[in-house]
């Protein structure tokens, strides 16, 4: 699977439009000028290193984002009118979680999170694209997600930061003591985590459904978006796009 140049720029456009429509004041804008820095490394990450897994592709990251944000905020939605309990967080909590929940993918302030497989073999026999980048602090993702917001002002609140950090689920045996707390007073005091955490497997759902049928990746758009920001310009400098392209998914099948 690959996206267009064109596509790629316009899911930028369309996550910095999403920040816009729901992060208010100060810190939205704080979080678009973090984004703009990094433009490149948010707008060409894959959003995994292997592609039977998801979104493994040159901007599969930010189309990811997109749609795990769509799926949050219409799983609130839904919950509610399921008569959840929706108390104990705001909706742009929930927001805030979903866009930043993977932000560690893109790498740290000056590495990639994942660089290209070099070996013929376990790109054709395991479908792996992407090795993680050896020169990389060890770090888990969610960590690596926090240390940037941080790295840059950027206030993160107590319910936010429990989300980005038990967004995997069980899938990541760190979060037990969060989800599997059998005393009631240790139990997550409000539902964040676990809506945030349906929306990232969902998402993950599709996006693998889509390498396994062929689809191509259909457009996401974000939901209630104000209006959008100016066109950013796609840099043509070591990571051009024509040329991972190429590099990449050139020559196959």
């Amino acid at each position: 699977m690959q996206l267009t140049e064109e596509q790629i720029a316009q899911n930028f456009k369309d996550l910095l439009s999403l920040i816009k429509t729901h992060i208010d004041n100060e810190r939205g804008d704080n979080l678009v000028d973090m984004y703009n820095s990094y433009s490149e490394k948010v707008m060409f990450a894959p959003a995994s290193g292997i592609e039977h897994y998801h979104n493994c592709f040159v901007g599969g990251y930010v189309d990811h984002v997109i749609r795990v944000t769509k799926c949050a905020d219409q799983l609130y939605a839904l919950w509610r009118g399921m008569g959840a309990d929706m108390s104990g967080y705001t909706r742009e909590e929930l927001m805030f979680a979903a866009i930043n929940h993977d932000l560690g993918k893109i790498g740290d302030t000056t590495q990639d999170y994942y660089v290209p497989c070099p070996s013929e073999w376990h790109r054709k026999n395991q479908g792996k694209l992407y090795d993680i980048n050896p020169h990389i602090q060890n770090m888990s993702v969610p960590h690596r997600s926090l240390f940037l917001l941080q790295n840059h002002g950027i206030k993160v609140s107590q319910n936010e930061m429990i989300g980005i950090l038990i967004h995997d689920g069980m899938y990541d045996e760190a979060n037990t003591k969060y989800l599997k707390a059998w005393d009631k007073n240790r139990k997550i005091h409000n539902n964040l985590p676990l809506i945030l955490h349906h929306a990232d497997h969902m998402a993950s759902q599709i996006e693998y459904e889509n390498w396994k049928t062929g689809v191509k990746p259909a457009p996401v758009k974000a939901t209630n978006f104000k209006k959008k920001p100016a066109a950013s310009k796609l840099s043509t400098g070591k990571s051009d796009a024509q040329d991972l392209f190429k590099g990449l998914f050139g020559e196959t099948n």
